[in-house]
């Protein structure tokens, strides 16, 4: 069975109990804000000072 690659990459992090990460989606270049605290916790498109969804150049293989 072949290994899978991962889709995420996690490329900024900070906190402790209280945690923020930012991934990236290395198919589409999204970047996503991660946020969590205790038992809760969001998921959201990082967007930029425009309301546009910040994204990151994937290099073509």
């Amino acid at each position: 069975m072949a290994k899978k690659e991962k889709r995420f990459e996690k490329v900024y992090e900070q906190g402790g109990l209280a945690y923020t990460a930012i991934l990236v989606d290395k198919e589409t270049g999204v970047n996503y804000l991660v946020h969590q605290n205790g038992y809760a916790g969001g998921l959201t498109p990082l967007l930029d000072g425009e309301g546009k969804v910040v994204t990151t150049p994937i290099p073509k293989e």
